[in-house]
Protein backbone atom coordinates (compact mmCIF):
# COMPACT_ATOMS: atom_id res chain seq x y z
CA UNK A 1 0.00 0.00 0.00
CA UNK A 2 1.38 3.26 -0.95
CA UNK A 3 -0.99 5.72 1.16
CA UNK A 4 -0.44 8.27 3.44
CA UNK A 5 -1.67 5.58 6.04
CA UNK A 6 0.99 3.25 4.75
CA UNK A 7 2.85 0.98 7.57
CA UNK A 8 5.75 -1.07 8.44
CA UNK A 9 4.41 -4.33 8.80
CA UNK A 10 4.92 -5.49 12.68
CA UNK A 11 4.42 -8.83 14.07
CA UNK A 12 4.08 -8.04 17.19
CA UNK A 13 0.43 -7.25 15.98
CA UNK A 14 -0.67 -10.61 15.72
CA UNK A 15 -0.89 -10.62 19.62
CA UNK A 16 -2.39 -7.06 20.97
CA UNK A 17 -4.85 -7.03 23.07
CA UNK A 18 -7.87 -4.77 22.24
CA UNK A 19 -10.23 -2.58 24.62
CA UNK A 20 -14.29 -3.95 24.12
CA UNK A 21 -16.28 -1.77 26.58
CA UNK A 22 -14.13 -2.48 29.31
CA UNK A 23 -12.67 -5.89 28.81
CA UNK A 24 -9.51 -6.72 26.94
CA UNK A 25 -9.03 -9.76 24.16
CA UNK A 26 -6.88 -10.66 22.08
CA UNK A 27 -7.77 -8.68 17.91
CA UNK A 28 -9.43 -12.30 17.08
CA UNK A 29 -11.67 -12.61 19.39
CA UNK A 30 -12.95 -8.48 19.51
CA UNK A 31 -16.21 -9.09 18.04
CA UNK A 32 -19.50 -6.44 17.90
CA UNK A 33 -22.92 -7.31 17.27
CA UNK A 34 -24.22 -7.14 13.41
CA UNK A 35 -26.83 -5.17 15.36
CA UNK A 36 -24.62 -2.38 16.84
CA UNK A 37 -25.41 1.13 14.76
CA UNK A 38 -21.35 1.22 13.68
CA UNK A 39 -21.59 -1.64 11.68
CA UNK A 40 -25.49 -0.91 10.67
CA UNK A 41 -25.49 2.77 9.72
CA UNK A 42 -21.59 3.60 10.38
CA UNK A 43 -23.22 5.85 13.55
CA UNK A 44 -20.25 7.02 15.40
CA UNK A 45 -17.20 8.77 15.83
CA UNK A 46 -13.73 7.76 16.31
CA UNK A 47 -9.79 9.54 16.76
CA UNK A 48 -6.75 8.49 15.51
CA UNK A 49 -3.77 9.08 18.56
CA UNK A 50 0.05 8.76 17.85
CA UNK A 51 2.21 7.21 20.96
CA UNK A 52 5.24 9.27 21.03
CA UNK A 53 7.76 8.71 23.62
CA UNK A 54 5.42 7.77 26.31
CA UNK A 55 2.95 10.09 25.25
CA UNK A 56 -0.33 10.31 23.28
CA UNK A 57 0.37 13.16 21.08
CA UNK A 58 -1.90 16.38 21.46
CA UNK A 59 -4.39 14.11 23.41
CA UNK A 60 -6.50 17.32 24.98
CA UNK A 61 -7.28 18.62 21.29
CA UNK A 62 -8.21 14.99 20.37
CA UNK A 63 -10.65 14.00 22.99
CA UNK A 64 -11.92 17.77 22.69
CA UNK A 65 -12.69 16.98 19.01
CA UNK A 66 -14.39 13.41 19.91
CA UNK A 67 -16.72 14.59 22.75
CA UNK A 68 -17.48 17.24 20.07
CA UNK A 69 -18.56 14.85 17.39
CA UNK A 70 -20.06 12.47 19.77
CA UNK A 71 -22.56 15.64 21.27
CA UNK A 72 -23.33 16.63 17.59
CA UNK A 73 -24.48 13.38 17.00
CA UNK A 74 -26.05 12.92 20.41
CA UNK A 75 -24.35 9.92 21.57
CA UNK A 76 -23.90 9.42 24.82
CA UNK A 77 -20.25 7.98 25.58
CA UNK A 78 -20.44 6.99 29.10
CA UNK A 79 -17.70 7.62 29.96
CA UNK A 80 -16.37 11.36 30.95
CA UNK A 81 -12.66 12.42 29.83
CA UNK A 82 -10.45 10.86 32.94
CA UNK A 83 -11.99 7.60 32.54
CA UNK A 84 -11.78 7.52 28.42
CA UNK A 85 -8.10 8.34 29.41
CA UNK A 86 -7.81 5.62 32.05
CA UNK A 87 -9.53 3.01 29.08
CA UNK A 88 -6.48 4.35 26.56
CA UNK A 89 -3.76 4.28 29.77
CA UNK A 90 -4.66 0.75 30.34
CA UNK A 91 -4.80 -0.53 26.56
CA UNK A 92 -1.38 0.59 26.10
CA UNK A 93 -0.10 -0.83 29.62
CA UNK A 94 -1.55 -3.91 28.93
CA UNK A 95 0.72 -4.28 25.35
CA UNK A 96 3.54 -3.34 26.71
CA UNK A 97 3.58 0.04 24.33
CA UNK A 98 5.62 3.13 24.98
CA UNK A 99 6.27 4.28 21.79
CA UNK A 100 5.85 3.81 17.79
CA UNK A 101 2.14 2.65 18.24
CA UNK A 102 -1.13 4.17 16.66
CA UNK A 103 -4.46 3.88 18.13
CA UNK A 104 -7.93 3.96 16.89
CA UNK A 105 -10.47 5.45 19.75
CA UNK A 106 -13.89 4.29 18.73
CA UNK A 107 -17.14 4.87 19.72
CA UNK A 108 -20.62 4.06 18.29
CA UNK A 109 -24.26 4.59 19.52
CA UNK A 110 -24.10 1.21 19.98
CA UNK A 111 -26.58 -2.11 20.29
CA UNK A 112 -30.19 -1.35 18.38
CA UNK A 113 -33.39 -3.22 18.32
CA UNK A 114 -33.43 -3.10 14.78
CA UNK A 115 -31.35 -1.75 11.91
CA UNK A 116 -32.36 1.37 10.63
CA UNK A 117 -31.45 4.91 10.96
CA UNK A 118 -33.44 6.03 13.77
CA UNK A 119 -31.34 6.71 16.79
CA UNK A 120 -34.29 6.00 19.03
CA UNK A 121 -34.08 2.60 18.35
CA UNK A 122 -30.62 2.21 20.79
CA UNK A 123 -30.70 -0.13 23.59
CA UNK A 124 -28.54 2.21 25.99
CA UNK A 125 -24.64 2.54 26.11
CA UNK A 126 -22.19 3.65 23.62
CA UNK A 127 -19.90 0.90 22.13
CA UNK A 128 -16.52 1.85 22.58
CA UNK A 129 -13.29 -0.08 20.95
CA UNK A 130 -9.76 1.17 21.42
CA UNK A 131 -7.33 -0.91 18.85
CA UNK A 132 -3.54 0.10 19.75
CA UNK A 133 -1.11 -0.91 17.07
CA UNK A 134 2.63 -1.03 16.53
CA UNK A 135 2.99 1.31 13.32
CA UNK A 136 5.68 3.38 12.02
CA UNK A 137 5.58 4.92 8.50
CA UNK A 138 7.82 3.94 5.97
CA UNK A 139 11.07 5.81 4.99
CA UNK A 140 9.89 7.58 1.65
CA UNK A 141 13.52 9.52 0.37
CA UNK A 142 12.65 10.99 -2.84
CA UNK A 143 9.63 9.32 -3.13
CA UNK A 144 6.69 10.68 -1.42
CA UNK A 145 2.61 10.36 -2.60
CA UNK A 146 1.17 10.63 -6.11
CA UNK A 147 -2.38 12.52 -6.21
CA UNK A 148 -4.78 12.57 -8.41
CA UNK A 149 -8.04 14.54 -8.57
CA UNK A 150 -11.17 13.36 -7.79
CA UNK A 151 -14.46 14.14 -9.24
CA UNK A 152 -15.95 13.53 -5.74
CA UNK A 153 -16.35 16.76 -3.91
CA UNK A 154 -16.56 17.55 0.01
CA UNK A 155 -19.19 19.12 1.65
CA UNK A 156 -20.18 21.87 3.75
CA UNK A 157 -22.07 21.03 7.50
CA UNK A 158 -25.46 21.39 5.28
CA UNK A 159 -24.55 18.42 3.36
CA UNK A 160 -22.05 15.97 5.64
CA UNK A 161 -19.99 17.98 7.62
CA UNK A 162 -16.24 17.08 6.98
CA UNK A 163 -15.58 18.84 10.54
CA UNK A 164 -16.94 15.86 12.52
CA UNK A 165 -14.72 12.51 12.58
CA UNK A 166 -17.49 9.69 12.05
CA UNK A 167 -17.64 6.75 10.81
CA UNK A 168 -19.55 7.45 7.47
CA UNK A 169 -16.75 7.55 5.22
CA UNK A 170 -18.31 6.56 1.80
CA UNK A 171 -17.53 9.53 -0.15
CA UNK A 172 -13.92 9.32 0.72
CA UNK A 173 -13.54 6.08 -0.27
CA UNK A 174 -15.22 6.68 -3.60
CA UNK A 175 -12.90 9.35 -4.07
CA UNK A 176 -9.99 6.73 -3.24
CA UNK A 177 -11.20 4.37 -5.31
CA UNK A 178 -11.05 7.35 -8.66
CA UNK A 179 -7.69 7.91 -7.54
CA UNK A 180 -6.19 4.52 -7.50
CA UNK A 181 -8.10 4.24 -10.64
CA UNK A 182 -6.02 6.98 -12.34
CA UNK A 183 -2.79 6.01 -10.61
CA UNK A 184 -2.78 8.05 -7.95
CA UNK A 185 -1.89 7.56 -4.25
CA UNK A 186 -4.44 9.38 -2.90
CA UNK A 187 -7.10 11.61 -3.91
CA UNK A 188 -7.03 15.30 -3.99
CA UNK A 189 -10.72 16.56 -3.57
CA UNK A 190 -12.60 19.98 -3.85
CA UNK A 191 -15.32 21.87 -2.61
CA UNK A 192 -18.54 22.66 -4.13
CA UNK A 193 -17.37 25.90 -5.62
CA UNK A 194 -14.41 23.88 -7.02
CA UNK A 195 -11.40 25.18 -5.17
CA UNK A 196 -8.88 22.63 -3.21
CA UNK A 197 -9.68 21.49 -0.05
CA UNK A 198 -8.37 18.39 1.37
CA UNK A 199 -7.14 14.42 0.05
CA UNK A 200 -9.40 11.93 1.06
CA UNK A 201 -7.73 10.60 4.05
CA UNK A 202 -5.67 13.86 4.42
CA UNK A 203 -5.22 17.43 4.62
CA UNK A 204 -3.25 19.02 1.84
CA UNK A 205 -0.66 21.72 2.00
CA UNK A 206 1.23 23.39 -1.04
CA UNK A 207 4.18 25.48 -1.52
CA UNK A 208 4.93 28.65 -4.45
CA UNK A 209 7.80 31.04 -3.81
CA UNK A 210 8.90 29.94 -0.20
CA UNK A 211 4.97 30.66 0.73
CA UNK A 212 3.20 27.76 2.13
CA UNK A 213 -1.34 27.72 0.54
CA UNK A 214 -3.51 25.64 2.39
CA UNK A 215 -7.98 25.83 1.89
CA UNK A 216 -9.99 27.10 4.71
CA UNK A 217 -11.87 25.68 7.04
CA UNK A 218 -15.16 24.74 6.27
CA UNK A 219 -14.73 21.96 3.60
CA UNK A 220 -11.91 19.70 5.16
CA UNK A 221 -11.37 17.75 8.06
CA UNK A 222 -10.98 19.63 11.29
CA UNK A 223 -6.98 17.90 12.14
CA UNK A 224 -5.09 17.80 14.75
CA UNK A 225 -1.99 17.86 12.88
CA UNK A 226 -2.77 20.36 10.22
CA UNK A 227 -3.76 22.49 13.03
CA UNK A 228 -0.03 22.24 14.33
CA UNK A 229 1.14 23.01 11.29
CA UNK A 230 -0.63 26.07 10.71
CA UNK A 231 0.13 26.94 14.37
CA UNK A 232 4.07 26.03 13.03
CA UNK A 233 3.87 28.51 10.26
CA UNK A 234 2.38 31.28 11.91
CA UNK A 235 5.16 31.17 14.58
CA UNK A 236 7.85 31.92 11.87
CA UNK A 237 8.56 28.24 10.09
CA UNK A 238 6.88 29.45 6.64
CA UNK A 239 4.65 32.13 5.36
CA UNK A 240 1.56 30.54 5.03
CA UNK A 241 -1.93 31.43 3.34
CA UNK A 242 -5.00 30.05 3.96
CA UNK A 243 -8.34 30.80 1.16
CA UNK A 244 -9.95 29.41 -1.84
CA UNK A 245 -7.58 28.27 -4.57
CA UNK A 246 -8.42 26.84 -7.91
CA UNK A 247 -7.05 23.68 -8.83
CA UNK A 248 -4.33 25.64 -11.36
CA UNK A 249 -2.81 27.36 -7.98
CA UNK A 250 -1.68 23.38 -6.96
CA UNK A 251 -0.45 22.47 -10.47
CA UNK A 252 2.09 25.36 -10.47
CA UNK A 253 3.37 24.51 -7.04
CA UNK A 254 6.95 24.35 -6.41
CA UNK A 255 5.89 21.40 -3.34
CA UNK A 256 3.47 19.64 -1.77
CA UNK A 257 2.26 17.65 1.56
CA UNK A 258 -0.16 16.22 3.00
CA UNK A 259 -0.96 16.18 7.06
CA UNK A 260 -2.55 13.22 9.29
CA UNK A 261 -1.93 11.81 12.69
CA UNK A 262 -0.83 8.53 11.71
CA UNK A 263 1.96 9.89 8.81
CA UNK A 264 2.46 13.53 10.65
CA UNK A 265 3.80 15.41 7.12
CA UNK A 266 4.07 13.11 3.98
CA UNK A 267 5.76 15.01 1.30
CA UNK A 268 3.94 14.76 -2.72
CA UNK A 269 6.14 14.05 -5.55
CA UNK A 270 3.28 14.12 -8.49
CA UNK A 271 -0.28 15.75 -8.91
CA UNK A 272 -2.61 14.88 -11.52
CA UNK A 273 0.67 13.50 -13.80
CA UNK A 274 2.72 16.95 -12.73
CA UNK A 275 6.14 15.87 -11.32
CA UNK A 276 7.33 17.98 -8.39
CA UNK A 277 10.73 18.32 -6.97
CA UNK A 278 11.87 14.86 -5.26
CA UNK A 279 10.31 15.24 -1.85
CA UNK A 280 10.63 16.84 1.40
CA UNK A 281 11.02 19.84 -0.55
CA UNK A 282 13.26 22.78 1.64
CA UNK A 283 9.78 24.24 3.13
CA UNK A 284 8.36 21.14 3.73
CA UNK A 285 11.65 20.12 5.88
CA UNK A 286 11.41 23.84 7.77
CA UNK A 287 7.79 22.71 8.48
CA UNK A 288 8.46 18.94 9.35
CA UNK A 289 11.85 19.79 11.85
CA UNK A 290 9.15 22.73 13.50
CA UNK A 291 6.42 20.17 14.19
CA UNK A 292 9.17 17.19 15.52
CA UNK A 293 10.10 19.68 17.78
CA UNK A 294 6.17 20.47 18.74
CA UNK A 295 5.97 16.54 19.01
CA UNK A 296 8.61 16.21 21.33
CA UNK A 297 7.60 19.45 23.54
CA UNK A 298 3.98 17.84 24.17
CA UNK A 299 5.62 14.02 24.39
CA UNK A 300 7.82 15.78 27.53
CA UNK A 301 5.05 18.03 29.07
CA UNK A 302 2.39 15.62 28.97
CA UNK A 303 3.70 11.74 30.02
CA UNK A 304 1.11 9.41 29.68
CA UNK A 305 2.60 6.10 30.32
Amino acid sequence: MAGSQDFVADPRNAEVLVYLNGDLVRRDEAKVSIFDAGFSMGDGVWEGLRLHKGALLFLDAHLDRLYAGAKALAIDLGLDREAMKAALRRTLEANGMRDGAHLRLMATRGLKSTVNQDPRNALGTASIVITAEWKTPPARPGKGLALATSAIRTSGPEVFDMRLNTHSRLNLIRALLQAIEAGGDEALMLDPQGNVASCNATNFFWVKDGTVFTSGDLYCFNGITRGNVIAACRAGAAPLVQGDFPLDHVHAADEAFVTGTMGGITGVREIDGRVLAAPPGPVTQQIAAAYAAMKDADAAANPFV
